[in-house]
This record gives C-alpha cells, structure tokens and sequence, in this order.
C-alpha cells in the first residue's frame, strides 16, 4: 500500500478520536454540565447529523478544490470544531462545537477513500478504503480509551485539547506526505447527483444507515450499561473500550478482504452474526467476562460491514464515487444519529439498558431483508442487462 494512505489513515484516527470518544466521557460531561444521559447521549445525535449535512454541502463546495488542499481545508475545520469544544461552557455551546466539527467529517471520508481506492489496483480497493477506516479502529482502540482516562483523571475539556493536537499532526503529515496532483473529479454535479437517485446506489446508502443505527442504539450508551448492568467501575470501562476498539479494527480489515472476494455475499453473512451476538448479548449482559468477549466479537462484525458498504457504494456509483462515498458517509452518521435518539428514546420511555440489544437486533434483520432483495436486484439487473 503506498504511504500517503497511512497519512489518510492517521487523520481519520483524529477524526475517529472525535466522534467516539463522547462514548467514553458520556457520564462526566452529563455530571459536569448538569444534564441527563439522554440528553449527553443527544451530543452523538447531533454530531451525526452535523455529518449528514455537511458531507454533501462540502463535498459540492470542494468539488473544483485540489483533491490535497480540500483534505487539509476539511482537517483544519476539524482542529477550529474541536478546540472550540475544549473551550465549551455549557452544553449548547458544546452542542454548536461538535456540529462544527463533524460537517468535515463526511467530506473527509468521502475523499480519502476515494483517493486511496485510486492509488491501488483493482484487486485491492477494499482493502485501501478499509486502511483508512483502520484510523476510526485505531481510534477505538487507542484514541477513546486514553482520551476517556485523561477526561476521568483531568476534565472531559482536556481530551478534546489533546484530539486537537492529533489534528494538527495530521495536517502536517498531509501536507508532507499525500502527492499535489492527485485525479480531481470528471463529469458535473447535478449528473453526479442523478447516478445517486437510482436503485443500485440508494439502497446500499439505506443499508449504511440501517448497520449503524443497530451498531450505536447500543455503543452509544455503552458506559451505562457497563457501569449499572456488568456493574464494573470507570477504570474497567476503559480497558473494556480497550478491546471493543481491537475488534472494530480486527472488524474493518476483515470487512475488506471479505469484500474484495464476494461483496454481498459477505454482507448478508456477517450481518446474521452482528443479530445472534445481540441476542446473546441480552443474557450475558450482567456477567463481566462473557460481555466482554460478546462486545467484543460485537465490535469485529459490527464494523467489518463498514468497509464493504463504503466499497459497495463506490463500486454501484461508478460515475460518481467522490459524491456517492461522501453520501455513504452521511448514510453512516444518519444511522449514528438515529441509533442514539432511538436508544435514548427507549430508556426514556422506560426500557432497560439491559434490554437495548434485542431492540437492536430488529434493525440489523431489517438491513437483512433489504440486502436479500438488493441481491435479488442486482442479480436480476445484470440478466437483463
């Protein structure tokens, strides 16, 4: 794999940082700016759909931008974004800081793995689009769990200072490292924007959002449910996010090979495994050990689908990947949004967080029945040409 994907990748470790990380300090900030978790848990929610609307809207306004100076605009945005919610007094302050600094997020994406996926040959694309997401893994399993113990032991403001610093880094290994004259985009917006309205290409961004609202009715109110359900302390918390964060990397590299050989095929298996893992999830939820082995295949299944959607929808929009990989973005931070309100909405409402993992499931084989059709479609397609 060339270089200059590995600096793609270590900006999305600071991006990923970012996004997970209000997983980890969901309690302190709660405590600290006297609101209920639900309402914390909105800070995901919001984040998510400063993502849905701000991948398309930059991804339109960085069309004619060099592919290198619009990653290091996104990245800078990123560092303002995130200082802003080091700086943050109240949670509406908060609130705005996190929309500023997710509405690079989908772009960023969008355009890395484009890029990565053109800097390899064929046979390898999946692959190159599951390095960059190896940042977000890597995130997991590094940036959340010391961004979580430095917010426990210093504030939850002082690991936003410390995401900032990961974005400065990365806007000097981008600025060193990823080449000048890298392939812009062919063809025009609003034909870019026809190709995303057909069949082919909705349906996977609708499977993008189904997988992550399944994956975060559950990941976003994972602190409480480890601190009142498995009843371990802050301390276990963060080793816990330790190993969810090596099954989301193990998860994103096996999610492209596996994609690189049968694409949907893979996707409709490892789904039927994300549904059992949550149903067994359900009765092991109150036992340190098995919960931590359960959340961790969790983690590996829930994120291999990741890398083969992303691929799925550059290879279904073929005239179109820049917009179609940002959308997909967008798709992923959608669901995010949703998965939180809708676990937050069920804990309202009464539901247990010992519980969420069943309510989960149901979407996870909603995304099954989709993605059997969308089989059933594109086999269909390609016989009548």
């Amino acid at each position: 794999m060339p270089f200059a994907i590995f600096m793609l990748t270590f900006s999305a470790f600071g991006i990923g940082t970012s996004e997970y990380i209000i997983m980890g300090l969901l309690s302190e900030i709660a405590e600290d700016l006297n609101i209920t978790i639900p309402q914390a848990g909105s800070l995901v929610t919001m984040y998510a759909m400063g993502v849905v609307v701000g991948g398309p809207l930059l991804a339109i306004l960085t069309m004619k931008l060099s592919r290198k100076i619009a990653l290091l605009s996104l990245m800078c945005m990123f560092i303002i974004g995130n200082i802003l919610c080091a700086l943050s007094t109240s949670y509406h302050f908060l609130m705005v800081a996190r929309v500023l600094a997710a509405l690079c997020h989908g772009t960023f994406f969008g355009i890395a793995s484009v890029v990565a996926a053109g800097m390899v040959d064929e046979n390898k694309k999946s692959q190159a689009i599951a390095l960059v997401f190896m940042g977000v893994s890597l995130a997991n399993i590094l940036g959340v769990p010391i961004g979580t113990h430095i917010g426990e032991q210093f504030g939850w403001r002082a690991t936003f200072w410390l995401v900032s610093s990961i974005g400065i880094l990365a806007v000097l290994a981008l600025l060193k490292f990823i080449p000048s004259k890298l392939p812009m985009p062919s063809g025009d917006i609003i034909g870019e924007f026809k190709i995303l309205r057909h069949r082919r290409v909705f349906i996977p961004l609708i499977l993008s959002v189904l997988t992550s609202a399944s994956l975060f009715t559950i990941f976003t109110y994972i602190d409480p449910i480890l601190q009142q359900v498995t009843m371990v302390d802050k301390a276990t918390v963060v080793k816990i996010l330790f190993w969810i964060g090596a099954g989301l990397s193990i998860g994103t590299l096996t999610g492209g090979k596996l994609g690189d050989k049968s694409l949907i095929k893979s996707l409709i298996s490892i789904m039927f495994i994300i549904v059992i893992i949550q149903i067994i999830m359900l009765y092991v939820n109150t036992k340190v050990i098995p919960m931590i082995a359960t959340l961790f295949f969790w983690s590996i299944t829930g994120f291999a689908v990741c890398p083969m959607l992303q691929a799925l929808v550059v290879e279904q929009a073929k005239g179109a990947p820049n917009l179609a990989s940002t959308f997909n973005q967008s798709s992923f931070n959608l669901g995010n949004a949703i998965g939180a309100k809708y676990g937050g909405l069920l804990i309202h409402f009464g539901i247990a967080y010992k519980n969420l993992s069943i309510y989960a499931a149901i979407i996870t084989i909603i995304a099954i029945i989709l993605t059997l059709y969308f089989r059933h479609y594109i086999k269909h397609r390609k016989t009548n040409g």
